[in-house]
């Protein structure tokens, strides 16, 4: 009884199961989302004042920090790293 996973990487599993890029899309979203409420917090920034430098509603701040929630623009990404005096820097590798 051989099992066909032993060797394999957890990407390669995941990626037969089909389920590689969600995997990784909420990892990434909750990376951001981590990085920018702990910016937040360094800042003492109420999520009232940081929606407004980032001049959108509440509720959008709320989804750009719900780690769970990947339909996030980059727009958004954009504006929350602009507000926080950041860049948003993207790389395919």
């Amino acid at each position: 009884m051989t099992n066909k996973h032993i060797g394999s990487s957890f990407d390669d599993f995941l990626e037969e199961e089909g389920i590689l890029a969600e995997a990784n899309a909420v990892a990434i979203k909750r990376v951001v989302a981590w990085q920018i409420q702990q910016k937040i917090e360094h800042e003492h920034l109420s999520k009232t004042k940081m929606a407004q430098l980032m001049k959108t509603s509440r509720s959008g701040l709320d989804r750009l920090l719900d780690p769970s929630n990947t339909s996030v623009t980059l727009h958004t990404l954009d504006n929350a790293a602009k507000a926080l005096g950041k860049k948003l820097k993207l790389e395919l590798i």
